[in-house]
């Protein structure tokens, strides 16, 4: 066996293994660590498919940007994992099948060559370079794709802030408008107080 094959099917397994965890750990938390774990794991194969500038922007944006922000949501909201649980079994069936569904994509696109899908890879030459080609067919066959994509994930970020901004029992909301306005007059009252003479600790003797 080849030694990029054993690389790959031992970074394959790490990954099953991670998305496993992501779905089944108790924890929200550890779900992400899993799924960080997933990520690089994940980056290691888009190195062996010489992707290298894939790798590196899953790493620094995905891991040192994205999955920052899931754990401060996660953070922020406060899930209950008791009650999250209870719509479990209602959701099994259709998670099934979508699962199911992407399972059989996958299988379609990793073995398209032995079902006269996709053309075996040709070797590139020295001077090739995957950044510009990603570039170009980003900007040229794929752009509506990669607008619509930047759009849901506008859309994602703004639903996470109004997650968060939700309003929740025990906790002191303040009104930033209302702070805006706020006078001295409303806050601030001055009280003229007469001096005092304190008597020393000796003068009653």
């Amino acid at each position: 066996m080849p030694f990029t094959s054993f690389v790959f099917y031992c970074l394959a397994a790490i990954l099953l293994f991670a998305g496993v965890r992501v779905v089944t750990a108790k924890h929200p938390v550890h779900a992400a660590l899993w799924l960080v774990l997933s990520f690089f794991t994940a980056a290691g194969l888009w190195v062996l498919l010489e992707a290298e500038f894939l790798a590196i922007t899953l790493v620094l944006v995905y891991v040192g940007a994205v999955m920052v922000l899931f754990l401060f949501v996660l953070m922020m909201l406060d899930i209950n994992i008791e009650m999250m649980r209870k719509g479990f079994w209602k959701t099994l069936p259709l998670a099934a099948l979508v699962s199911g569904l992407i399972g059989a994509e996958m299988v379609v696109v990793l073995g398209g060559e032995h079902f006269g899908i996709v053309a075996p890879p040709v070797p590139h030459g020295a001077d090739y370079s995957n950044i510009r080609e990603l570039g170009r067919v980003l900007y040229t066959d794929y752009v509506y794709a990669f607008e619509l994509a930047a759009v849901v994930l506008l859309v994602a970020m703004v639903a996470a802030i109004a997650l968060t901004f939700r309003r929740r029992e025990g906790l002191k909301w303040r009104d930033p408008a209302t702070q805006v306005v706020v006078r001295k007059e409303d806050r601030l009252r001055m009280v003229n107080l007469k001096p005092q003479k304190v008597d020393a600790p000796g003068d009653d003797a």
